[in-house]
Order: C-alpha cells, then structure tokens, then sequence
C-alpha cells in the first residue's frame, strides 16, 4: 500500500479531478457526470473526497443524494458513484481508502444507506449486498449481483419493493 492522505474535495481540485475520471475510465461520461452532479441538490461536498498522493491527487470518491421509492413514499439514499484511481494506483489500496473513509462519514452527516452498481466480487469486502435482499430494484436492467446496497445504520434500507430513482442529471 501507498502512503495516501485523504480530504475533501475544493474547487480548486475539480480540473485536476476531471483529468483523473477521464485516466481512470478512459473516457468522458464520469467525468461529465461528476460536473453535473457538483452543480446540482444532489451534490454533497463532505462525500467528495479525494486521496492524495505526494501532493497529486491519484484518487476520488463521490457520493450523491439519491431516492427510493414505492408509490407515494420515499426514503432519501446515497449513490456510490463513481469511485477513481488513477491507473498506476490502480491495486494499491487507495480505492478501498477512499470507500471506507466515505462509509465513515455517510451516517454522520445523517443518510442510512448507500446504493451502487459494481463488480460483485469487489464491493462485498465493504459489506454491500444484493438490493435484491432488501427488495429494492434498479431502474434499469441489470444482473442482480452487481446491484447492491449498504445499510449504515439499522433498517437504513427499510423500504420493500421500492425503485431506486436517480436524478435526471445522471441522464439513465
């Protein structure tokens, strides 16, 4: 493991975390979505976090206020998306840094759960799971497996047969 530090994101960050998204996914789309999100009600700055390393950041989490729904009731959530390393990082730890530390400060700032969409032999050592446990259902067709959610507190996702609705921002 490399010797990282970890902390929120500032203003100042956003070019260099935007070259990050682009290195890590090898594309735009994360890092379009990312923008769009810090410019919107869903965006909460204490979860956007990044990992630096030798004063470069190399790493960036962000978590954004989501809902879940069924009829007329709706229970706010979190979605995990997306978390980056740059790619010579990538395997060093600095991810499962980010996530946790993330993970750590969810409840404190008052959200119950955390819902993503990932690798199914990844994000379990977190403690995520299938929704399906929960009954809560993804807004788009996807194996089971890798839809999965964190409760951060008790019954944080006590809601059954709700639908995961994401802003329209993240353009699903």
């Amino acid at each position: 493991m490399i010797s990282v530090s970890l902390r929120e994101e500032t203003r100042s960050d956003f070019d260099e975390i935007r070259t990050l998204l682009i290195n890590a996914f090898e594309g735009f789309e994360e890092a379009n979505l990312v923008e769009k999100i810090r410019t919107s009600e869903f965006y909460i700055p204490e979860l956007s976090i990044v990992a630096l390393h030798k004063k470069k950041i190399i790493g960036h989490i962000l978590f954004s206020k989501i809902d879940i729904t069924n009829g007329n009731s709706s229970v706010p959530s979190l979605a995990l998306a997306p978390v980056s390393v740059l790619k010579k990082f990538q395997g060093s730890g600095v991810g499962s840094k980010l996530i946790m530390k993330g993970l750590e400060k969810a409840p404190l700032l008052g959200f119950k759960s955390v819902i993503l969409l990932g690798h199914a032999d990844y994000y379990p050592r977190f403690g995520f799971e299938p929704t399906t446990i929960w009954e809560v259902k993804p807004p788009f067709d996807v194996p089971a497996e890798n839809f999965m959610g964190l409760e951060l507190v008790p019954k944080g996702l006590d809601i059954k047969n709700g639908m995961v609705k994401y802003p329209d921002i993240w353009g699903l």
